[in-house]
């Protein structure tokens, strides 16, 4: 085998005409390591900006991943405060039912950092999905606040929440038990997010209704 027995159309891809070859850079390090992809595709694009590869594709489709998630999640809630703000009517009851999920969101950041938990291509597209499951959690609260209840965790709504809490989560843990590394990983952020939207809800919203009540009064 000699580069001249290499066919045409194969050796192209290596050694141009006009004598230019095809240069092939390895990182230092582990790839699957964001410190080392980005570290290693900077060092690239600051000797050469028409830099192609593997580490370019990687880093340019999670900041379009991340670009899209931040649009849904934005669009998310802008359309729910709407949808909210037609059915309550008033500005403050909105805050209550959007300030747990902002709470809930919060905390699975941060529990994603402990556990830790990674996000992928293939979970992070799931947790928009959480926006609507925390509202319909948190909106059950206020209208039964606004129907005069004033104990919201000894309420059959509160019963209801948990059960259907627990059965979302069943159908969550069934995707954590998958053998696909990227639907078993959705399965366990959503097992977190929903945990997180239930704590929020039946922890932080009962903590400000008492205390509207007794304003109003």
């Amino acid at each position: 085998m000699t580069i001249e027995s290499i066919p045409q159309d194969i050796a192209r891809d290596y050694v141009l005409p006009d004598g230019r070859a095809l240069l092939k850079i390895l990182p230092k390090g582990r790839m699957s390591d964001n410190k080392v992809l980005y570290r290693f595709l900077n060092d690239l694009l600051s000797v050469d900006k028409n830099t192609a590869g593997t580490a370019l594709e990687v880093v340019a489709s999670a900041h379009t991943m991340v670009h899209a998630f931040s649009t849904a999640a934005v669009s998310a809630l802008v359309m729910i405060a709407i949808i909210l703000f037609v059915a309550l009517r008033r500005l403050l009851d909105v805050l209550l039912v959007l300030a747990p999920l902002l709470l809930s969101a919060l905390l699975t950041v941060i529990l994603i950092v402990v556990v830790p938990e990674t996000l992928n291509f293939a979970n992070i597209i799931a947790l928009p999905l959480l926006l609507g499951v925390g509202v319909s959690f948190n909106i059950y609260f206020v209208m039964n606040w606004r129907a005069g209840i004033k104990s919201p965790l000894t309420s059959p709504t509160a019963r209801a929440v948990l059960f259907s809490a627990l059965t979302t989560g069943t159908a969550f843990g069934s995707l954590a038990a998958s053998q696909h590394p990227g639907t078993a990983s959705m399965g366990r952020l959503l097992l977190m997010s929903l945990a997180c939207t239930l704590l929020a809800t039946l922890t932080f919203i009962p903590a400000l209704l008492p205390k509207r009540r007794i304003d109003d009064e």
